[in-house]
């Protein structure tokens, strides 16, 4: 049997036809997959933002906190410096000159009480 060129052309041209139409229905197909995911990530991507928005929240009211912690420690330190400073140029400085004087006073009444405590202890 043999074909007509018209009859061979409608034969490639049907042939040609089948194909593009089998390529654009699995393209479709890949399409609508396509989009059906992107439509889940889409969920996820929405439901992860209130999640990370919640987080901010919670990050922003710690980081607050932590600032006036931060503060408190700040002022304390400030503080401690005022009275470290006051007590060495305001008693120590000054009473440095009687200490020579003072220690060995101290000492013999420590010891003084240590052997008071050894006496009724013993």
């Amino acid at each position: 049997m043999e074909l007509t060129l018209n009859q061979f052309l409608l034969l490639v041209l049907t042939i040609a036809a089948v194909v593009a139409v089998t390529v654009l229905v699995v393209l479709l197909l890949q399409l609508r997959r396509t989009v059906r995911e992107a439509g889940e990530t889409f969920v996820e991507i929405r439901n992860l933002a209130s999640s990370l928005q919640e987080t901010s929240l919670k990050v922003n009211t710690k980081m607050e906190e932590a600032g006036e912690m931060l503060e408190a420690a700040r002022k304390t330190a400030v503080s401690f410096s005022e009275i470290s400073w006051f007590l060495a140029m305001r008693v120590i400085k000054p009473s440095s000159r009687y200490w020579s004087l003072l220690f060995p006073i101290i000492r013999f009444g420590w010891r003084q009480i240590k052997k008071q405590k050894k006496s009724k202890g013993g």
